[in-house]
């Protein structure tokens, strides 16, 4: 196919309704844009309604894990050479321009074992030296976490990981970090999105000529042994006797969980060996999902475990950022259940707070999310510290408030997605420093012949009785995006009169920034602005979170 005959097809398509105008608009650029033109024949190939509008039908957004999606050669909405190349190039504009003339430019940057990350984060190298900064490469893989501290220990002025987390093989992304280590927050990500939108040339310096000549420097030697020096020193003194069964979920872990748990002298720990080895393709993880959230990846640790007289399950999502749990309900016995991230955020604070080495005052804080389970600000209420707890969804909110309260008298930070920090040494979630603690607290607690599900039900006697459930509706494509835009405004303009059998008080709606009551009145909503929204019932502290994800196409209840 010619380009006049692509351009009259892509015309007769919008003007038949059977591609938006978006779709359209977007084509259309990479269709005549000169900047795009080495894509021209990919797109005259697949030139039909649906891989059309699959590709075209957004910009790939900065959402709450960066920008993130699958990965097909071409597509303002696909992961590929062209969006890659347009956020490093976006970004080191954006940050010329911050910092002004004359300033040191620096950028960390690593990638965790998805497929093409060594090829994304090589081409962010190029893209960032050319701009002229000097690039401190983890070279291989290593952990998000790892990247983040790497930004602070090199005084880095930005930040890149090549990771899409725990979405499925198909998907890869670039999180990107400011001079904090945390990831962007506003203005700047929307900063940065305006540079991206409008970048035309992406410049690029060759690799290897910037090895040669010192304008990449590998680093993860040097790195390794700092980041794992500062998790180590965030443990608490006690007992150390316990089995641990690891599984990195064919992610990064092993280069964080194992030496961190070494280094804490944790001596028997075994990673597990279906999950062992680094692929993209995640292979021996049930439906190729390496999301520790989701209990069936346990199931064959669970066997191996009992079998094996171990202690604990613990798994990491391919870029060991989160973690999750697997625990006998008893202390020996034969019945092992996981733990919800609510769950395992509530004893690792308790276990924090507890064992904090000194007195604890209200300038001592403890930071969740909006969707996080309130039994951590009970708990840190009954140890005189305080809790901060009206963020969105987002680790990146937690750094936020890290950074403007300060950090010294920083306890932890937590999610209800598995997220979890303590210490100062990064400004992301990290699941070697979790992953620590956890095994720290089930050493303690197998000292006193408990299991981590009965010190939960100490929890529950203390602080009342908190349960939760997640539900994700998946809804792909950009039909399902348009369909999860209808079910949020319904919840916010027609949100349901109960919820299991409990009448439904009010809609607290964030993205409106209003509180909407049962009976119709309605008032302004303090707090930040993002799309969720949460139902209340008339009978104290039960509640229902709707929020759309910002890592996968689905919505989150």
């Amino acid at each position: 196919m010619d380009q006049n005959t692509a351009l009259k097809l892509l015309d007769f398509y919008k003007e038949n309704g059977e591609i938006d105008q978006t779709t359209y608009d977007n084509a259309h650029k990479w269709l005549t844009d000169p900047a795009y033109k080495a894509y021209r024949d990919d797109i005259h190939a697949m030139l039909r309604p649906l891989p059309l509008i699959d590709a075209f039908y957004q910009t790939i957004p900065f959402g709450t894990g960066g920008r993130r999606g699958k990965m097909y050669p071409i597509g303002s909405n696909a992961i590929n050479d062209r969006t890659i190349g347009e956020s490093a190039q976006g970004l080191a504009n954006y940050i010329k321009e911050t910092l002004g003339e004359g300033a040191d430019l620096s950028c960390a940057l690593c990638r965790d074992t998805r497929h093409n990350g060594e090829r994304f984060s090589r081409l962010c190298a190029e893209i960032m030296v050319a701009a002229g900064f000097k690039v401190y490469v983890l070279q291989g893989y290593r952990s998000t976490p790892e990247l983040s501290f790497a930004v602070r220990y090199k005084n880095c002025s930005t930040g890149i990981m090549v990771t899409a987390s725990h979405n499925p093989p198909s998907d890869n992304a670039v999180k990107v970090y400011w001079s904090t280590g945390g990831q962007v927050l506003p203005p700047h990500d929307k900063a940065i999105i305006d540079r991206v939108m409008n970048c035309q040339e992406i410049v690029r310096y060759d690799f290897d000529k910037a090895v040669a000549e010192g304008k990449i420097e590998f680093c993860e030697q040097e790195v390794d042994r700092a980041f794992i020096e500062n998790v180590a020193a965030q443990g608490r003194p006690g007992s150390r006797d316990l089995k641990v069964l690891y599984s990195p979920l064919h992610g990064v872990g092993a280069t964080a969980v194992v030496p961190a748990l070494e280094k804490d002298g944790f001596a028997d720990v075994e990673v597990f060996g279906p999950h062992a080895e680094p692929s993209g393709d995640f292979p021996n993880v049930p439906g190729h999902v390496s999301n520790p959230e989701r209990a069936v990846v346990f199931d064959a640790m669970i066997e191996h475990a009992r079998a094996n007289g171990q202690d604990l399950c613990v798994a990491t999502d391919p870029d060991c950022d989160r973690i999750g749990l697997a625990a006998p309900l008893l202390l020996g016995g034969s019945e092992w259940k996981t733990l919800t991230g609510n769950q395992i955020a509530s004893l690792l604070c308790d276990y924090l707070v507890e064992t904090y080495p000194g007195a604890l005052t209200r300038e001592h804080y403890v930071v969740q999310t909006l969707v996080t389970t309130q039994m951590v600000r009970r708990i840190a209420d009954s140890y005189g510290a305080r809790c901060i707890g009206d963020l969105l969804v987002g680790f990146k909110w937690i750094a936020g408030v890290m950074d403007e309260v300060g950090p010294e008298r920083f306890l932890f930070g937590c999610e209800e997605s598995h997220g979890y920090l303590t210490g100062t040494y990064a400004r992301d979630k990290d699941g070697a420093v979790a992953s620590m603690l956890a095994c720290e607290l089930a050493a303690k607690l197998k000292s006193q012949g408990k299991s981590l599900h009965e010190k939960l039900d100490d929890l529950f006697w203390q602080h009342g009785c908190h349960v939760d459930r997640l539900v994700n509706v998946e809804m792909p494509g950009s039909e399902g995006m348009a369909e999860m835009k209808k079910v949020m405004q319904a919840f916010r303009t027609q949100p349901p009169t109960e919820v299991g059998g409990l009448a439904v008080s009010q809609a607290r709606d964030y993205l409106q920034n209003k509180v909407v009551r049962s009976d119709g009145d309605s008032q302004p909503l303090e707090g930040p602005t993002g799309d969720l929204v949460i139902l209340d019932t008339a009978e104290e502290g039960n509640y229902v979170a709707c929020r759309p994800s910002g890592t996968e196409p689905k919505i989150k209840f």
